[in-house]
Formats: structure tokens, C-alpha cells, sequence
């Protein structure tokens, strides 16, 4: 089966379309940023600091699922935050605003970015797999919108329980800086976007040959520790919360095993 053209591009041609992917996708994230500005007092009031709330519905899950499993839940239930958030900026509040509005629009906008970079990498596929454009752009958005909802209710709220109960003395008071708190929920909403995407990375690494389901499963192991070691730095202390958070990544490696496998088959019979 032939490749899109015949005619190939020079390495100068693919530089400019790289360029004008970046041109084009950062303008859509600005704009959709812009729009966002009329909704600003929804995006923190209710979104970013929602998970600040004791209230907030993750919390409370949690609590439940210690208490229905028999476990300690001092501190999956949440109570009260003994910290406080400032600015010790004179443009910190500025800069955090124009920088939180930017990832919204870059959450927005990632079909529109997922569909630049399937127009750029496109050439290089078959033209079967070029026709597959609407069911990767879909697919690939359902999982990053997925691992951008787990890590807001999961990962973030999680985190925030953590660090505002965490104490080393009774004299040492939590003064939060609104750059690091609001850092804190945009890194794991994006990361775990991001990881989320783990399946559709593993297609084409495995469609150039990087990766196959031999080398997955040979260190699936190894795999499975560190999805636990990190279950554990952002979870509270307790099996339920850390076993919540790592089935969904277990679950995404071991459809990244079957997907690696489907492509070698597939190579094999091409």
C-alpha cells in the first residue's frame, strides 16, 4: 500500500508546517483563552478552589471508601484546611490569571491540536490509517479529557488533603502562595492528560518499531511499582485511596500491552 504522495517534501517543508502547526494552534488557545474570560469567576471560584473546600465530592468519596473498608480516614476525610492562600506578588495574581486562563484554553482547544498534529504527521502514514483521522482525533481527546477529570477530582484534591494536614510542628503554620496552589492543580491536570494518553503514544511507538508487547510485558513488573510508588506520594497514607488511584493507570498499560501487540500483528501480515 503506497504512502499519501509520491512527491516528497523537503526537511525545510516539514520546518514550515511545523510552523504554521504552532502558529495556528497557539492562536486557537489564546482565543478560546479570551473567551474564557467571561467565565473566569466560574474557572476559580468553583474549579480551583473547589478542591480547597472540605466539602469538595472527592473528599467525601473518600472518606466513605475508609469507612467502608475499616481504615484509618484522619486523612481521606477531610474536615477542616489550616491553611490560607496569598499572593506575595505585586503582579503574581496577574500572571497567575493570564497563565490559568491559557490552560484552559489549551484543555479546550486539544482536539483542535490533536488535529494539527494528525495533519502534520499524516503524509507519513498509509492511506487506510489516514482515513482513521476522525476515530484517533475522538479517541485520543475522550482519553486526555478522562485523565484531565482524574486528575482534578482524584490526583489534585488528594494532594491538597495531603500537604494542608501534613505537619512537621503545631507552630508551623501553612501560608500557601497562589502560584504554587494553583500550580499544583494545573500540573495535575495536565500530567495526568497526558499519561492518560499512554495508549495512543504506545500505537505509534510501536507503528516505528520503539516499542513492542514482548518489552511491555517483560517489564510489566517494574511497571507496576512505579505506578504504585507514585500512587503513594500523591495519595494519602491508606491502601483504598492508593489502590483507586492505580487501577486506571494499571488498566491503560495493559491496553497499551494489547494495542502494541494488535500493530505487530498487523506488520507482520503487511
Amino acid at each position: 500500500m503506497a504512502k499519501k504522495e509520491s512527491k516528497e517534501m523537503s526537511f525545510m517543508d516539514h520546518l514550515e508546517d511545523l510552523r504554521w502547526l504552532l502558529v495556528r494552534s497557539t492562536l486557537v488557545v489564546i482565543g478560546i483563552a479570551g473567551a474564557c474570560y467571561f467565565i473566569d469567576d466560574f474557572i476559580f471560584d468553583t474549579i480551583i478552589f473547589g478542591p480547597k473546600d472540605p466539602s469538595f465530592i472527592t473528599y467525601r468519596f473518600f472518606c466513605e471508601v475508609t469507612h467502608f473498608f475499616g481504615v484509618d480516614g484522619t486523612y481521606a476525610c477531610a474536615q477542616e484546611f489550616n491553611f490560607k492562600i496569598q499572593n506575595q506578588e505585586v503582579s503574581g495574581q496577574f500572571s497567575m490569571y493570564l497563565w490559568t486562563l491559557m490552560t484552559a484554553g489549551f484543555i479546550i482547544g486539544f482536539p483542535y491540536i490533536l488535529w494539527e498534529i494528525w495533519k502534520f504527521i499524516s503524509p507519513a502514514l498509509y492511506e487506510k490509517e489516514r482515513k482513521m483521522a476522525g476515530s484517533f482525533i475522538v479517541v485520543s481527546s475522550l482519553l486526555f479529557f478522562v485523565g484531565v477529570l482524574f486528575g482534578y477530582y482524584v490526583i489534585a484534591p488528594l494532594s491538597i488533603n495531603f500537604f494542608a494536614t501534613f505537619n512537621v510542628s503545631k507552630q508551623v503554620v501553612n501560608l500557601f502562595t497562589i502560584d504554587s496552589y494553583v500550580s499544583m492543580i494545573k500540573m495535575s491536570i495536565i500530567a495526568s492528560g497526558i499519561v492518560f494518553e499512554m495508549p495512543i503514544i504506545v500505537y505509534f511507538l510501536a507503528k516505528v518499531g520503539l516499542v513492542t508487547p514482548e518489552f511491555l510485558r517483560k517489564y510489566r513488573r517494574v511497571a507496576i511499582i512505579i505506578i504504585l510508588i507514585l500512587a503513594a506520594i500523591v495519595t494519602p497514607p491508606d491502601i483504598p485511596s492508593q489502590i483507586i488511584v492505580s487501577i486506571p493507570i494499571f488498566i491503560l498499560y495493559e491496553v497499551s500491552i494489547f494495542i502494541a501487540a494488535v500493530v505487530a500483528k498487523k506488520a507482520e501480515t503487511i
